[in-house]
């Protein structure tokens, strides 16, 4: 069984041997293994606009995903978990449509709805349309954490006068903390990663990191595209770590 284990997790991580070398290669298209070695694509990535602005729309972009996302779940999580209501089977279903509809086929809906209502290539265009496909997963993961919560902590705080806005912020946030962050992290995550939609509604003054990856790839093979997902995995790693290295403090204490 751990066999079979390390067998997934070398398969898993295996187009990362390939991609970290590349990054590193001073070939002048995508070659593996390289003829040589050089920091020359990492320079051309953060020397070029093309480049580094996509990556600054994503993280704009990605970032207000994350909070409008986590403006409409959490209350739609709260209402849909400790409340009985007619037509919550339709609301839930209606809440994860985005993530079993194709994203080729919503990409069509929204350029079409987009371009209607004047918001097609436009930065707030894009913020909604990823809005809609991080709301499934921060809902999922969100409610998740909400049905383990403990609600006797509330009533005990509104016993002792604290009306229900204070016990939502100074008992249920705090216990539930891990949980927003976990859904905002999945929200932003998902925006920053979404290609199909990115492809057919963002314009070029909002091009997004992964758009721009495809259509290098697309028509020239550059090996920046190597860098960039060398870097991106460098990012994801130290953030685990850094969970972690916080997980494993917080046990010790």
């Amino acid at each position: 069984m751990i066999a079979l284990g390390w067998l997934v997790a070398l398969f898993v991580a295996a187009p990362l041997f390939v991609v970290v070398p590349i990054s590193f290669s001073d070939a002048v298209s995508l070659e593996f293994p390289p003829p040589g070695w050089s920091l020359r694509w990492y320079a051309a990535y953060f020397a070029d606009p093309r480049w580094t602005q996509p990556t600054i729309n994503s993280l704009v972009v990605a970032c207000l995903v994350a909070v409008l996302t986590m403006a409409l779940v959490t209350p739609a999580a709260f209402a849909l978990v400790r409340h009985r209501f007619g037509g919550k089977g339709a609301v839930n279903l209606l809440l994860m449509l985005p993530m079993v509809v194709p994203h080729i086929v919503i990409a069509i809906g929204y350029y079409a709805f987009l371009a209607d209502v004047g918001l097609l290539q436009t930065l707030p265009g894009l913020v909604l349309a990823h809005t809609a496909l991080s709301v499934p997963v921060a809902f999922l993961v969100l409610s998740a954490s909400l049905k383990g919560f403990d609600r006797t902590l509330e009533r005990a705080a509104m016993s002792l006068g604290a009306p229900p806005w204070k016990a939502f912020l100074h008992v249920t946030v705090p216990v539930l903390w891990p949980g927003f962050a976990a859904a905002a992290l999945f929200a932003f995550v998902q925006s920053f990663d979404e290609t199909v939609v990115a492809i057919f509604i963002s314009g070029a003054a909002t091009e997004t990191l992964p758009r721009r990856m495809f259509d290098s790839i697309r028509m020239q093979a550059d090996p920046v595209i190597a860098v960039v997902s060398t870097l991106l995995f460098g990012v994801v790693a130290l953030l685990a770590v850094a969970a972690m290295l916080r997980r494993s403090a917080g046990t010790r204490a």
